[in-house]
C-alpha cells in the first residue's frame, strides 16, 4: 500500500524566528497524537534545514525536506545547493519540478531528470511534481500533457529507482489562486497517473506509489480530497504556514 504523506512547502516565506515558532507550534499540536502512520514533511528554505530538522528530532513521523536541489553534482555553480550537501545534513526528501521552478526558473524535463537521478544517487527521496496550466486543461489535453511530463523524466528510471519516488500532481491554475480542482477532476488525473505507472512498471509498483495532490488544499476541503481512491496525501503551500491549519489538514487523512 502507498504511504500517506502530508508535505508542507513553505516556499520563500518566514525568517528564522517565524520558522522556529511555526515548527514549535505544529509539533506542540502533534504532541500526544498517535497518527504515526502518516508521514509529515516540512519542506523549508535552505537556511533553516538543520535548524528545523533538529527541532523535529524525536518525532519519527515528522521529517524535513528541501524545496529544490541542483542538477549538477558539484563545481563552480555559485549559489547552487547539491544533493551531496543535502545528504551531508541528513536530509532525506526534496521537492523537484514544482511548477514555480518550471515557470520562473525555466527548468526543463532534462534538468529535472538530472535532479532526480542525483537525489536517488544520494539516497534522497524526490517528490516529483507534475501538472497543467488552465489553458492546457481547457483544451482537454491535460492528461496527455501531465503523462508526457512523467514520460520524459521519471519514466526513464529503472523500476527499482522509480519505486523510491513520490509523485505530486499540482494543477498549476489552482496553486495560490484560491481555486481548487473538483474531486472528480483530481481523481481523474490521479487515476490516469496510476494507470500510466502500471503500464510502465507493473501493478505492484503502481499500487505502492504515493501520489499527492497539491493545489489550494485547505482544512475545509482536505478530507474530501484525501478520501479519493488514488490520492495518498497532499503537498500543501499557503495553509502550511499556519500551524493550526496544517495540523487540521494532517488530521484530515485516514
Amino acid at each position: 500500500m502507498p504511504k500517506n504523506i502530508i508535505a508542507a512547502n513553505w516556499k520563500m516565506n518566514n525568517d528564522e524566528y517565524a520558522s522556529k515558532t511555526l515548527t514549535y507550534d505544529f509539533l506542540k499540536l502533534l504532541n500526544g497524537q498517535n497518527n504515526h502512520s502518516t508521514l509529515k514533511l516540512l519542506c523549508v528554505p535552505y537556511p533553516y534545514l538543520s535548524l528545523i530538522d533538529n527541532m523535529c528530532k524525536g518525532n519519527e513521523s515528522v521529517k524535513v525536506g528541501a524545496q529544490n536541489c541542483s542538477s549538477y553534482e558539484r563545481g563552480a555553480f555559485t549559489g547552487e545547493v547539491s544533493t551531496e550537501m543535502l545528504k551531508s545534513l541528513g536530509i532525506e526528501y526534496v521537492i523537484i519540478g514544482h511548477s514555480e521552478r518550471r515557470e520562473f526558473f525555466s527548468e526543463d524535463n532534462k534538468t529535472l531528470h538530472d535532479k532526480v537521478e542525483l537525489s536517488l544517487a544520494n539516497k534522497i527521496t524526490p517528490i516529483f511534481c507534475c501538472g497543467e496550466t488552465l489553458d492546457v486543461r481547457n483544451k482537454g489535453t491535460h492528461k496527455d500533457f501531465v503523462l508526457s511530463q512523467l514520460q520524459e523524466t521519471i519514466y526513464n528510471l529503472s523500476a527499482d529507482d522509480f519505486s523510491k519516488v513520490i509523485i505530486a500532481y499540482e494543477p498549476i491554475w489552482a496553486i495560490g489562486s484560491g481555486m481548487t480542482a473538483s474531486v472528480d477532476d483530481i481523481q481523474e488525473m490521479h487515476s490516469a497517473i496510476r494507470s500510466s505507472i502500471k503500464t510502465n512498471y507493473g501493478s505492484a509498483i503502481s499500487r505502492n506509489t504515493s501520489i499527492l495532490y497539491g493545489g489550494s488544499v485547505k482544512p475545509i476541503n482536505a478530507k474530501d480530497i484525501f478520501d479519493l481512491e488514488d490520492v495518498n496525501g497532499g503537498l500543501i503551500g499557503g495553509a502550511s504556514l499556519v500551524a493550526n491549519d496544517f495540523f487540521d489538514i494532517v488530521n484530515s487523512i485516514s
